[in-house]
């Protein structure tokens, strides 16, 4: 094992404990806003989960993944702002 790939490990556990702490704002967020970027943080905790997975797997694949999947959280992000837009001008 050299220093590249424990250092990788080593991110990909913080990430984790990252992931988990977000989780728990989601859970607990008092506001449909903090619920919103909440779950905007999850997603980019994964996508930076899936690159690290890639490196360490050496496939080119979850790239393309995470990829398509920051295309999508960055619509999804869109709708809810666009939906909190809505909702206060009612």
């Amino acid at each position: 094992m050299n220093l590249q790939l424990i250092l990788l490990y080593v991110s990909i556990s913080i990430l984790i404990l990252a992931l988990i702490l977000i989780m728990v704002r989601f859970i607990k967020g008092p506001s449909l806003p903090d619920r919103i970027i909440s779950l905007d943080l999850i997603s980019s905790a994964l996508i930076a989960i899936l690159a690290l997975y890639s490196m360490i797997s050496g496939t080119k694949s979850t790239l393309e993944v995470a990829l398509v999947l920051s295309l999508i959280t960055f619509l999804g992000t869109m709708v809810f702002a666009n939906y909190i837009l809505e909702k206060i001008k009612k």
